[in-house]
């Protein structure tokens, strides 16, 4: 068995957790706070997030230095919020040569507007040969409760995402491999833009009549992105794409639909991010998303109605009208 590490301690990274578990004797866990450490280590719970979940304690291994989990591990599952993905990793001087990493990050990494994948490839020498990527319509708080969900691992060679996906099926988890890596990985990121999109019109009193023509409109952007920045053979409408976009848009679970119903109920931005305990991605995906089609210039008129919303103050009620002439 390899030896498996994980960075993160927040609600994804502690399901990422429970799922290795159901098939490797032991996963090394890089925790930053001390408290949430100690907590695993002596009761086998998370405090602050899916507390409900019990861990074998003799079964983690758990780190405060993230430069002895990366020298003790071979295979590295990345696991935080991709605001914070720079600092958490700001402290590591080991390379990651010697590991495979697997990013199971939905979002950009802010201010430069790169893909956890591009970010770990251009700052710390990555290749994509040894990266991998899990993706999926899949909530932390229903792997808590072992719903049944499926996750998609893509990486270069088929391989290898046969070999991560070996390591996460379960009773309750199916997997599905595929290469697609920069389609996956992307999907995962504007998914999170329409949820909050979803979650303006929510917010406003729009109905299912409504959410159902935005997310129909929503996908086809995904997919004109998609295969306008970077063109591949792919199927958009399988559950890495289309099936993110549904769960991500209409679960009550979903943090950047959440975050969008505030602000359509009229919260500012920061007053909407302070009540909220979680990161919703979709904040700063929008303007990543912006920055980067800049250079491609494609239509998407959902996303540019949200940036423009969240990033240049514009009125709700106002764009939103201006967007509803543009679907169909």
């Amino acid at each position: 068995m390899k030896r498996i590490g994980v960075i993160g301690g927040g609600s994804w990274a502690t399901a990422i957790v429970k799922i290795l578990l159901e098939n490797c004797p032991e996963v090394r866990w890089y925790v930053r706070n001390m408290q949430t450490r100690e907590s695993l280590r002596t009761e086998g719970i998370n405090p602050n997030y899916l507390s409900d979940v019990h861990f074998d304690p003799q079964r983690l291994k758990l780190f405060e230095d993230i430069n002895e989990l990366v020298s003790n591990s071979e295979i590295l599952f990345m696991v935080v919020p991709s605001a914070f993905l720079a600092e958490w990793l700001k402290p590591l001087t080991v390379s990651l040569a010697n590991s495979f990493v697997v990013t199971s990050i939905k979002g950009i990494v802010p201010e430069h507007h790169r893909t956890p994948s591009e970010y770990l490839k251009q700052h710390f020498g990555v290749s994509y040969s040894k990266m991998g990527i899990v993706s999926g319509p899949c909530h932390a708080e229903e792997v808590a409760l072992e719903r049944l969900s499926y996750l998609t691992v893509c990486c270069k060679e088929i391989e290898q995402a046969q070999f991560i996906s070996s390591l996460l099926k379960s009773d309750y988890i199916r997997t599905v491999v595929g290469q697609d890596i920069y389609g996956t990985e992307y999907s995962a990121i504007l998914k999170n833009i329409y949820a909050v999109a979803a979650g303006v019109c929510h917010g406003m009193g729009f109905g299912d009549n409504f959410q159902a023509v935005l997310i129909s409109n929503a996908q086809d952007e995904i997919t004109r992105f998609l295969n306008l920045s970077y063109p591949a053979e792919r199927n958009t409408n399988t559950s890495a794409y289309l099936g993110d976009l549904l769960v991500t848009c209409y679960s009550q679970f979903s943090r950047n639909r959440t975050f969008g119903t505030m602000i359509g109920k009229g919260y500012s931005v920061r007053s909407a991010q302070l009540e909220m305990k979680m990161v919703a991605e979709g904040y700063y995906a929008t303007a990543g998303v912006h920055a980067i089609n800049q250079e491609h210039g494609i239509s998407m008129p959902i996303a540019e109605a949200m940036y423009k919303i969240l990033y240049e103050g514009k009125n709700v009620q106002s764009e939103m009208r201006t967007l509803l002439e543009q679907l169909c």
